[in-house]
């Protein structure tokens, strides 16, 4: 399928691994020019020069979203080598734990973390995206949006909040051209998954694979999904095929959830 994306400017946050690398990649193939943020000014150096050996026009900016001041310093960047009409907003997760017992600074850094810098950044993209008529973006979330996941109570909440931000901001722009979805992913081989896998596996005193046996037995697939397969997802979301879908939440999860709607 011809996304006609190709030549368009994307900024990726959480670029240097995981699925924003894949989406990343697969946005290089597409064609489509490369601003990529991340904490990681190595990770970011490595992957930005392969993509160019590939032939992709990448440039990147090292930074931390919760820091003041680093998202202005990531949209003038961004600005100065777009105009940008595709992004792609991905975090890292915050840490595990009950909802119960956590503590309220916790809370802070969660929605410092997963929240405030989405929104301070599509709100310094959306001019152009709106002038130009031509605007995509997609959020990933996790399928905690749909069915919380036990232990998980930050992601859990802040995530669902930030899709109610998509839902609503989606129904405010529409009519610009410009959609916004959320792809919801599940339990997908990350080194976030990697990490709270072998969380669990020291709460509950069992080895890590015993973690994976079990998870992958509630998967349909009988597997954990992979990086490219939810970035294929988000890719199809900013091409010029998907201009009818916005606020929407998009689950990759082999299955797992039993939810009809």
């Amino acid at each position: 399928m011809e996304l006609g994306i190709q030549g368009k400017t994307a900024l990726v946050t959480g670029a240097s691994k995981g699925i924003g690398q894949a989406v990343a990649e697969a946005l290089a193939r597409e064609g489509v020019r490369l601003f990529l943020v991340a904490r990681s000014q190595d990770r970011l150096a490595v992957l930005a020069d392969r993509l160019q050996k590939d032939g992709a026009e990448v440039q990147y900016l090292a930074a931390d979203l919760t820091e003041p001041g680093n998202t202005e310093r990531v949209l003038k960047a961004a600005r100065d080598f777009g105009p940008v009409e595709l992004f792609l907003g991905n975090t890292g997760g915050p840490p595990p734990g009950t909802a119960e017992s956590l503590p309220p600074e916790a809370w802070q850094g969660a929605f410092d973390l997963l929240f405030l810098p989405m929104v301070r950044l599509v709100q310094g993209l959306l001019p152009d995206m709106k002038a130009r008529g031509f605007g995509r973006i997609v959020f990933i979330t996790s399928l905690s949006v749909k069915e919380p996941v036990a232990n998980l109570a930050l992601s859990n909440a802040i995530r669902a909040g930030l899709t109610g931000y998509l839902k609503t901001l989606a129904r405010e722009v529409a009519a610009s051209g410009v959609t916004v979805n959320a792809v919801a992913p599940g339990y997908t081989r990350t080194e976030r998954v990697e990490a709270l896998f072998a969380h669990q596996a020291r709460e509950e005193g069992v080895p890590v694979d015993a973690i994976y046996r079990r998870i992958e037995a509630q998967i349909p697939a009988g597997r954990l999904g992979r990086p490219e397969e939810v970035a294929a997802l988000a890719v199809f979301l900013m091409g010029k095929p998907a201009a009818y879908v916005t606020g929407q939440t998009w689950v990759a999860d082999g299955g797992y959830l039993r939810f009809l709607l």
